[in-house]
């Protein structure tokens, strides 16, 4: 499939199907809650659903396979049996992406940015479908240890021209990656707000520019908020996101981000 990019900011809803996501976990894990939350991220505005079966929070711990696919497959039929809005598979495991991708998911984004899974790259390959690829710096269960950088902006873009010039070389042209920051990912919250600030900066790239910042705990240090407390302020980032040209910014309050989102582009659009 082709993602329309470029027209307008597209709005990504986040489906977790897990027990234990810092936000959400266990609330969308029957069918029922699932079919719900489906209906409740489309009729809001959502561009795109993002459904992930395995929590990606500081200190997780990885989950199999086979529990993995079991939580994100009913969920993408369940889309998929009343909409055709584009869905993404969030994971770095190459069966549960190629499953997904059979039951029919659009989209790969991988927060390891294909690197957990050596055989990533030839499903990337073979399917040609669009890529999200993410930096992190460690892994879920390290990543928030002691993040540490010289200049946290220009060494996650030498990072993304690294992984682009590998995929390369391994057959996957440049043409087909969504990069993501990866705000919250091995940062600090003075590395959150300095990628914030400086979105432009990334274009260089000549990707698009995914921004997954809604809810994350650099908002909860800042003003003092509970995860349920942070969609009003993660409206207001997607707003600052939005003016500055991110491409796809992927929350789970999707009504108050499209609402933000459609503002911030008019106000770009004034003369």
């Amino acid at each position: 499939m082709r993602l329309e990019l470029g027209s307008k900011v597209l709005v990504m809803g986040i489906l977790n199907v897990t027990p234990d996501s810092f936000s959400d976990g266990g609330r969308f894990f029957s069918s029922s809650s699932i079919a719900a939350q489906v209906e409740t991220l489309v009729e809001s505005g959502a561009d795109i659903i993002d459904v992930g079966g395995e929590s990606t929070r500081p200190f997780a711990e990885p989950v199999s396979i086979e529990e993995e696919s079991a939580r994100v497959l009913p969920a993408i039929r369940t889309i998929r049996q009343r909409y055709s809005i584009p869905v993404s598979i969030d994971t770095t495991k190459a069966e549960v992406a190629r499953k997904a991708l059979e039951e029919g998911a659009d989209i790969i984004n991988d927060i390891s940015a294909l690197r957990f899974d050596q055989a990533m790259i030839g499903l990337v390959r073979e399917t040609e479908v669009p890529v999200i690829i993410m930096h992190m710096q460690g892994t879920p269960s390290d990543m928030q240890v002691d993040p540490h950088y010289d200049d946290v902006v220009t060494e996650i873009k030498d990072f993304f021209r690294e992984r682009m010039a590998w995929a390369a070389d391994n057959g996957v042209p440049q043409s087909r990656f969504i990069i993501d920051p990866g705000i919250g990912f091995g940062k600090t919250v003075g590395h959150n707000l300095s990628i914030l600030k400086r979105i432009e900066e990334f274009f260089d790239l000549g990707r698009p520019v995914l921004i997954g910042h809604s809810r994350k705990s650099f908002i909860g240090k800042l003003l003092n908020t509970e995860v349920d407390e942070r969609d009003v302020a993660s409206a207001a980032v997607s707003a600052i996101c939005a003016m500055k040209g991110a491409s796809i910014l992927r929350v789970h309050d999707v009504a108050k981000t499209v609402e933000a989102v459609r503002l911030a582009e008019a106000i770009n659009r004034a003369e």
